[in-house]
């Protein structure tokens, strides 16, 4: 079956990569890259699909999971690693697993994507709900380890995601919803941390910033809901409220210190003219949304 799979293809265009200048080498993996964005691009609609209804269970308390083995179980850790300090999340609103604990994170434990039982251990561990969201990350489609996962999250009636990038898996057949983004033979025959890791990166970052966005972590394009807990973000906390507001840096060290250092309250008490109590009151009132929350003060 291995041998069937797009991903475990030979590449025609590099079968002389080590036989040539490394200007051409880079030269041919640039060329290769190029496809992974238009194949991210054929998945927008199943894409927009899953961040929809992952974001109407979080709203309703659900959590997003992630579940891969190898470079796509680390994919998955770094995009939920990166929630609570870009948008303020509850660590454990977003959380990845990876085949073989957290060791796997940092060393490679190869065999452990071979137990479909420790997929459905590890969700079980989590104490895993029906209202959760669970995405199996996996190259070929078929990892045991995340069948296993995929399997247990789905007799739950929790709402299962395949990102793969093979056509017609057992992950498509398991999953309500299934993104394909197919971009070929790699560059060096099966090594599938290259064009497939990039392609469920993009995929990922696009979920998780889709969701935030939706959830009320993001006015226009900014992270006001950022954590604030190093010089770089504190200096961004501070941008922010200058860009949307157009005060003065000592104005807005002001307010976000009354508020410790929280963008969106700081920015609903300059915008709305109001005092901590009020505004804190009227983004409570809208779950958080800065947004709506001007709306509803007709901002």
């Amino acid at each position: 079956m291995l041998n069937m799979l797009i991903t475990e293809q030979r590449n025609p265009n590099t079968r002389n990569i080590d036989n040539i200048t490394t200007y051409e080498m880079l030269r041919k993996m640039n060329e290769e890259d190029k496809k992974v964005a238009l194949a991210v691009e054929k998945e927008l609609q199943n894409i927009a699909k899953a961040v929809d209804s992952i974001t109407e269970r979080i709203i309703n308390g659900g959590r997003l999971i992630y579940v891969g083995s190898g470079t796509s179980g680390r994919l998955g850790i770094l995009d939920a690693s990166e929630c609570p300090p870009t948008y303020g999340t509850d660590p454990d609103l977003v959380v990845g697993i990876i085949a073989g604990g957290p060791k796997a994170i940092s060393s490679s434990i190869e065999g452990a994507e071979d137990d479909i039982e420790d997929g459905r251990k590890d969700l079980v561990s989590l104490d895993l709900k029906e209202i959760d969201s669970v995405v199996g990350i996996t190259a070929s489609g078929n990892t045991p380890y995340v069948i296993g996962a995929i399997d247990y999250a789905r007799s739950l009636g929790a709402l299962t995601i395949g990102l793969t990038n093979n056509p017609d898996t057992l992950l498509s057949k398991l999953c309500h919803i299934t993104i394909a983004p197919i971009v070929g033979p790699e560059v060096i025959t099966g090594s599938t941390r290259m064009k497939a890791g990039t392609a469920q990166k993009m995929v990922l970052n696009m979920i998780s910033t889709g969701i935030m966005i939706n959830y009320g972590k993001v006015y226009e394009n900014l992270m006001v809901d950022l954590q604030a807990t190093n010089k770089k973000l504190i200096k961004r906390a501070q941008n922010i409220i200058m860009e949307v507001t157009g005060i003065s840096k000592e104005k807005a060290v002001k307010y976000l210190e009354e508020t410790d250092y929280n963008c969106k309250l700081s920015l609903l008490m300059i915008l709305g003219e109001l005092d901590k109590k009020n505004a804190k009151e009227i983004l409570d009132l809208n779950n958080g949304h800065l947004r709506k929350a001007m709306k509803a003060l007709k901002l």
